[in-house]
């Protein structure tokens, strides 16, 4: 059966027209108003937030979520973020380590993780701000687990090293599309031989650190280059993997070219688990760090 089979097309009044897979009904508890109230008083900004992500009620309402440190603007301009870009993001605050820290006490977060916007304008692309972030974490609250996800920093080794220095738990980096698509979603300074070069050069550095990368389907990409992403990934020993469906934050971003149903995601991720890698999340609401703590749980 080919892949366009087992999807829905999407039409230009898609976003109103969402299969029933994809609806979300939100629940705020009281552990959501909790982590809002620390994330609003602390002055953090979430990704959960700034990328409209459609699990973040979910994952809120069990007191956890993704931070995202450097500011809020993106030196990058990719046509899928809703994130905001800016040729120049904010000054580098030095308090952030010290307050993402407090954060992570106050909320009890076991799992912890923390992304942030490209950051191109600083020499080391934001590299030592990470570092100080997860070593602040882990002096704050040691039983907790850190997970970067990282941007490619070109993939430079210096700035790799710093963060693989600080000994996250796992270091995440997205390719974020097959091959073909990458220079219609991505910022022309990305790339998707960058994005495995930034994976492979982390298990260099430390092959006990476990690598993640993510990609959204729905884009118009075969199975077949899904399938062939998937293997590139684990040629670079990437052991965590993440599938799941594009969602268009607003009109101005890349439309969804197909819905694709939740049977295909169950394929991919025995397509995945085939290839070895050691956990596969795929479907249709999976994001990047979607239940990210199972790694530690199982």
């Amino acid at each position: 059966m080919k892949a366009r089979d087992l999807t829905e097309p999407a039409s230009a009044g898609a976003q109103a027209r969402k299969p029933d897979w994809l609806r979300v009904r939100f629940r705020r508890s009281e552990d959501y108003f909790k982590v809002v109230q620390t994330l609003r008083t602390l002055g953090l900004h979430t990704v959960c937030e700034e990328a409209h992500c459609p699990n973040s009620a979910e994952c809120w309402g069990r007191r956890t979520a993704t931070f995202m440190i450097l500011g809020d603007l993106c030196t990058r301009s990719c046509r899928f973020c809703a994130v905001k870009s800016a040729r120049e993001g904010r000054p580098v605050d030095p308090e952030e380590p010290a307050r993402l820290a407090e954060a992570v006490k106050r909320l009890g977060v076991k799992y912890v993780v923390v992304t942030s916007v490209d950051r191109d304008d600083l020499p080391d692309g934001g590299a030592e701000h990470f570092a100080r972030c997860v070593n602040a974490i882990k002096e704050a609250s040691p039983e907790s687990r850190v997970e970067v996800l990282i941007p490619d920093f070109n993939a430079e080794l210096r700035p790799l090293r710093m963060v693989v220095q600080s000994r996250p738990d796992v270091i995440g980096h997205n390719v974020e599309t097959v091959e073909r698509l990458q220079g219609r979603l991505r910022d022309p300074k990305a790339s998707y031989r960058t994005s495995l070069e930034v994976l492979e050069k982390i298990k260099r550095l430390n092959p006990s650190i476990h690598t993640k990368s993510s990609l959204m389907v729905g884009l118009g990409e075969s199975q077949d280059e899904v399938l062939e992403t998937l293997r590139d990934l684990r040629a670079r020993r990437v052991e965590i993997v993440t599938i799941g469906q594009y969602l268009q934050p607003s009109r101005r971003h890349i439309p969804v070219a197909e819905y694709v149903r939740p049977e295909v995601f169950e394929r991919f991720r025995l397509m995945a688990e085939r290839l070895g890698f050691s956990h596969v999340y795929s479907g249709p609401l999976v994001r990047s760090s979607y239940h990210a703590a199972e790694l530690f749980q199982a």
